[in-house]
This record gives C-alpha cells, structure tokens and sequence, in this order.
C-alpha cells in the first residue's frame, strides 16, 4: 500500500510534518513497515482542505488530530480485508 502526504506549502502550514510524523510512528508501533511504503509529494492539487493524504489512488483531507483514527480506518482495516 502506498500512503503519499503532501508536503507543499499549503499542507505545511496545515500540519503535513505532524501528519507525516504520525503516520511514521504508526507503521513502526503497527509493524507495517513492509506493507505501507510512506512517501511525499510537493501537490496533490487539493490545497484548499487540509493535509492532503494519497492512499493508493484515493485523496483525503487529513488533520493532525485525526491522523491516528484515520490510520485505523483507512489503513489498518484495507490491509485486513
């Protein structure tokens, strides 16, 4: 799986280190280092909502806040099914 963070100037005023952070600190506590492969992008073209996050081919918004729920749910679960 492949889990791509924006790392523009939009998403790093939005939080895109804590995101990128505390995605880094969930692949190491879930093991998944050889499952999720956490990579950076300068834009993903949707910089008007937060921290853009690429799961495989799918965009969200991510805030720092909620990246641990959103780890859980969109991550944790897809690798389970």
């Amino acid at each position: 799986m492949k889990l791509t963070v924006c790392i523009g100037s939009s998403c790093h005023l939005k939080g895109a280190r804590q995101v990128v952070e505390g995605f880094q600190a969930l692949i190491a506590e879930n093991h998944l280092e050889d499952k999720v492969e956490l990579t950076g992008t300068f834009c993903l073209g949707n910089c008007q909502n937060g921290v853009s996050v690429k799961v495989d081919d799918e965009l969200f918004s991510v805030q720092p806040e909620i990246c641990k729920s959103f780890f859980e749910e969109h991550i944790i679960a897809k690798l389970g099914d």
